[in-house]
């Protein structure tokens, strides 16, 4: 019974802690092993989960945990965006690898309460109970990363549109 509780409750969100540790890590390679990781732990220490807990954000945790533990944080260096456009792209693809940029630039606290937030759909309160933070501090992060996210796109955009005009 143990295992098809967790295989029931557990292994539907591993795609999306892919998703999430991928993001999280700006794609560095050990995001699969961060979520292995993530699972394991999870499957180690199932038997304190507790009826009614959301899995989701106990995984979560566990990821974010995880993830700072290891120190993998210290490993994530954002990747110039010149080096990510392939030849011939389009404009939807180069505004997503602009996005992704910008958000890969931000702080660590930042692009996390935007990745759960925004991305994983979390509420404030789901995130203050991932990241272990107050609640205030989970509302002045994400109201600072849309705000610097805001600012590195318009700054982008602005770019972009001189190197139009040089043209």
């Amino acid at each position: 019974m143990f295992q098809n509780d967790f295989e029931r409750l557990m292994m539907p969100e591993a795609p999306r802690l892919l998703r999430f540790a991928r993001r999280l890590t700006c794609d560095i390679p050990g995001a699969e092993d961060l979520v292995q990781e993530t699972l394991l732990k999870a499957w180690r220490s199932f038997r304190q989960f507790r009826e009614g807990t959301s899995p989701r954000a106990w995984l979560y945790r566990i990821l974010v945990n995880s993830f700072y533990e290891d120190g993998r944080k210290a490993r994530v260096v954002p990747v110039s965006l010149d080096d990510r456009i392939p030849a011939g792209a389009n404009s939807t693809a180069i505004e997503r690898l602009e996005m992704n940029q910008a958000l890969d630039s931000l702080p660590l606290e930042h692009r996390t309460v935007l990745l759960l937030g925004v991305v994983e759909g979390f509420t404030c309160r789901e995130m203050s109970e991932i990241l272990s933070v107050p609640i205030g501090t989970v509302m002045s992060r994400m109201s600072r990363a849309r705000q610097s996210l805001r600012e590195k796109l318009s700054r982008g955009l602005a770019a972009a549109q001189g190197q139009r005009d040089i043209r």
